[in-house]
């Protein structure tokens, strides 16, 4: 295959796929600070939550991200002696800073895909000769995996 057979195949490819990469880019940053899961007072919004099981499960539902009840969850770890033990971990604990760190990093990552993505998709779209082609692989590669979640 030539070099020019080879970057327009690239090009195709990443039209089709490019929407579902922006999603899991974006999708996997709201992940990072776990603000896809209810924790202490937060309650994420129900978009995000099912936006995140499609991430993580790949289905738009609620999945078991909610967890006990504060009380449940405190009497649960009473009854199972964890909350005394030395060196137990509770959910308010702060992670290491250089958790923190990482964690930034990740997100930075994840930003930076997606832009890159947006701008790798703006330049398919407006660069090519075949624009209908180019509209109809984006189309697709959006919508074959809202068909797919609802089968």
């Amino acid at each position: 295959m030539s070099r020019t057979g080879i970057r327009q195949l690239h090009a195709y490819i990443g039209l089709f796929i490019g929407p579902s990469v922006l999603f899991f880019a974006l999708t996997g940053a709201v992940q990072i600070f776990n603000l896809h899961e209810q924790h202490g007072d937060y309650q994420p919004p129900v978009i995000v939550e099912k936006l995140s099981s499609i991430h993580k499960d790949q289905v738009f539902a609620l999945s078991d991200h909610h967890g006990p009840p504060a009380a449940a969850a405190d009497g649960e770890k009473a009854a199972a002696g964890t909350a005394s033990l030395p060196g137990a971990k509770d959910e308010d604990d702060k992670p290491e800073l250089s958790t923190l760190f990482l964690k930034v990093f990740f997100l930075l990552v994840a930003c930076c895909l997606a832009l890159s993505t947006a701008f790798g998709l703006w330049m398919g779209l407006t660069q090519t000769r075949q624009k209908r082609l180019a509209w109809i692989l984006v189309t697709a590669g959006a919508l074959v995996p809202v068909g797919l979640l609802l089968l």
